[in-house]
């Protein structure tokens, strides 16, 4: 199940829901104005790997292109 992320264009309150499926979102309410006027907000993947190096989407550690010739 996805985590979505909305903004409250009522009271601006910014807020994550777990969904079973994309069709859910219309029913999600502020969950602290209970207002029904929520917008979904675009997200960005993004993950560390242990010692701090960002990966890829796919799980590899991202690279600036250096194929090894110098």
């Amino acid at each position: 199940m996805p985590i979505y992320e909305f903004v409250c264009e009522d009271c601006g309150e910014e807020f994550e829901e777990l969904l079973r499926s994309s069709n859910d979102i219309q029913n999600v309410t502020c969950p602290t104005c209970l207002g029904e006027h929520v917008a979904k907000k675009i997200s960005v993947f993004a993950s560390s790997a242990a010692g701090g190096k960002a990966t890829s989407f796919w799980g590899g550690a991202s690279s600036s292109c250096n194929t090894g010739s110098v």
